[in-house]
């Protein structure tokens, strides 16, 4: 296998050199994840690896284990097509979300990713609200986001649609339209798929991002199931992350559709995501300006003035309430955890004393 057309840098090579103390070491890339067990891309090919025991015993929280994407130090053995994970090397951007659930627990979709393609439907699942989010995570990410929208031969009113997308991207981000079936569309995606370059794509069930996937690679690797009639909204097709290396050496990150996309510390990304709103809040006459009925206010007389729509700064407002509670989650379970890490000290000093 060969590393370099499977995003391998000069810093990554670096990275490894700086942290190889052992010269049975070698370097790889986590293509598969499955209950903490990985197959990861190397020079020697795949191998099926576990993290070292050490690695699992000072990883703190989820988000300490290998992901998708992860570029590793390992030590193989010897004609098993296994290895052991040692470390895990920078990474240069992470997608994260946060876990399905009550707890505020970082979840890692992809890591290492050039560009999110976030994948939508153009037909009645079409949603604002939902692409915003997308685009939030995606700037915190460190990735650059581009906005797919798939089944372009079932949507009659192209031109409305890409429109109103346009308009919450800001112009910033590009917006495509795709079909699969008259494969339209997907010269405008060539420029993103260079040798070496990792792309992800992101997006609810049954908006086609295995049918993409399966475009560009030029072959059906991907189950593809219809959307149900009922609802019009998708099934599940992918089940897991996997990197995929498309002929021309760009590499593929497809990803299960997400029924729910909480937000993980996307402070940053929120400001990329409305930035029009950002700025109009800077000219509010006061500071802590909340955009209801506050005198002076840039933001409502935006709305009044119709510069603005409503919805987005009703969004605006939610996705911060939002990301306000799960910091102050994050920030009671973090307590927790010294309090918890304190009481075992105490008691491992308490057993040494009665030795």
């Amino acid at each position: 296998m060969n590393l370099v057309t499977m995003g391998l840098t000069e810093k990554i090579k670096n990275d490894f050199y700086t942290l190889n103390t052992n010269e049975e070491m070698i370097l790889g890339r986590v293509a598969l994840e499955h209950k903490r067990m990985y197959r990861v891309w190397t020079e020697q090919g795949e191998l099926l690896c576990e993290v070292s025991g050490r690695f699992s015993f000072n990883a703190l929280n989820r988000e300490d284990f290998p992901a998708v994407g992860d570029w590793v130090a390992l030590k193989p053995r010897s004609n098993e097509g296994k290895g052991t994970i040692l470390a895990i090397l920078p990474r240069k951007s992470k997608f994260s979300r946060k876990s399905a659930g009550l707890t505020a627990e970082e979840q890692i979709v992809a890591t290492n990713v050039d560009t999110v393609f976030l994948v939508n439907s153009l037909n009645e699942d079409l949603n604002l609200r939902r692409i915003e989010r997308y685009l939030l995570l995606a700037w915190e990410s460190g990735a650059n986001p581009v906005i797919i929208l798939s089944k372009a031969d079932l949507c009659h009113d192209l031109e409305l649609k890409l429109i109103e997308v346009e308009a919450i991207s800001l112009g910033g981000v590009p917006v495509i339209a795709v079909s699969a079936e008259t494969m339209s569309g997907f010269e405008k995606i060539e420029p993103f798929l260079q040798p070496g370059e990792t792309i992800a794509l992101l997006g609810s069930s049954g908006v086609g991002k295995s049918t993409l996937t399966n475009r560009l690679l030029g072959r059906e690797k991907q189950v593809v199931q219809d959307i149900r009639l009922t609802d019009d909204k998708g099934r599940h097709t992918t089940t897991h992350r996997e990197l995929i290396l498309l002929p021309n050496g760009c590499v593929l990150i497809d990803t299960p559709g997400m029924r729910e996309l909480q937000l993980w510390e996307s402070t940053d990304g929120l400001t990329e995501t409305f930035s029009e709103i950002e700025q109009l809040s800077s000219t509010c006459r006061y500071r802590d300006c909340q955009h209801k009925n506050e005198p002076g206010c840039a933001v409502v007389k935006a709305i009044q003035d119709g510069l603005l729509l409503v919805e987005r700064l009703t969004s605006y407002n939610k996705l911060q309430k939002e990301l306000a509670f799960i910091e102050r989650k994050a920030d009671k379970r973090a307590q927790a955890e010294v309090k918890k890490q304190w009481k075992s000290i105490n008691k491992q000093i308490k057993q040494r004393k009665n030795y």
